[in-house]
């Protein structure tokens, strides 16, 4: 059985959703706030999150950031109130899936679970596929399985999102990786805001790999990206 973490101060709402992911099938854990939040992040397994943005303690931005530290590859979703484009695309800096604006269909936001966990499954599956994981990009190798981006003997482990970019990056090395089709991979779908985070993940891997000048990710324009090495 999969199991959601919901952190979510409105304890009517939050009570409602437990309630309607568990007649889902789910096995769901609901805390009140930030901080309770992370305590049962730490001493449980889950599958997915969902996390209020505004919430007493700790926010949901902040809560984020302290899980992803703790577990890079576990996906999650913002609930809000706010709708605002700086909100979302710090949201999505941070590695959200996306932001479920309230209110919202019960029904919308099952689907948008599902089409996370399915990709999750799937991507499980691609690994298994042994499609290459292991890279030298210039002085640097990395490990695609691992999210490890190792630089002289001095080994970073990177986020989800970024350790997707790059390994896209590096199965198309030299060719063109067009960011519609690498944020439709990533997320599961088309979307401004996505396409706006996915360019936020090639700036953070342009300073990850700025020690060696030999490392280029080209900006084709209203296209994509392409990895280059200079011999």
């Amino acid at each position: 059985m999969q199991k959601i973490l919901i952190v979510e101060d409105d304890i009517s709402l939050g009570f409602l959703l437990m309630e309607f992911l568990e007649s889902e099938g789910f096995e769901v854990k609901l805390a009140r706030d930030g901080a309770v939040g992370w305590a049962y992040f730490q001493k449980g397994k889950f599958d997915l999150c969902l996390f209020d943005v505004m919430m007493p303690k700790i926010d949901g931005f902040t809560l984020a950031r302290k899980i992803r530290k703790l577990n890079p590859k576990i996906p999650f979703l913002f609930l809000t109130a706010k709708s605002l484009k700086t909100d979302k695309l710090e949201g999505f800096s941070i590695g959200a899936e996306d932001f479920i604006t309230k209110p919202f269909d019960e029904e919308v936001l099952l689907c948008r679970i599902q089409v996370i966990l399915r990709r999750e499954q799937a991507d499980a599956e691609v690994l298994e596929e042994r499609l290459p994981t292991q890279f030298q990009i210039g002085n640097y190798h990395f490990d695609a399985a691992m999210q490890e981006l190792t630089f002289q003997n001095q080994t970073k482990r990177i986020t989800e999102k970024e350790n997707e970019v790059l390994h896209l990056l590096c199965l198309n090395q030299n060719k063109i990786l067009r960011r519609d089709e690498a944020v439709e991979k990533i997320y599961g779908r088309k979307d401004y805001f996505l396409g706006r985070s996915f360019d936020v993940f090639i700036s953070k891997l342009r300073k990850l790999l700025q020690y060696d000048k030999r490392i280029q990710i080209e900006n084709v324009f209203r296209v994509g990206f392409i990895l280059k090495i200079e011999e």
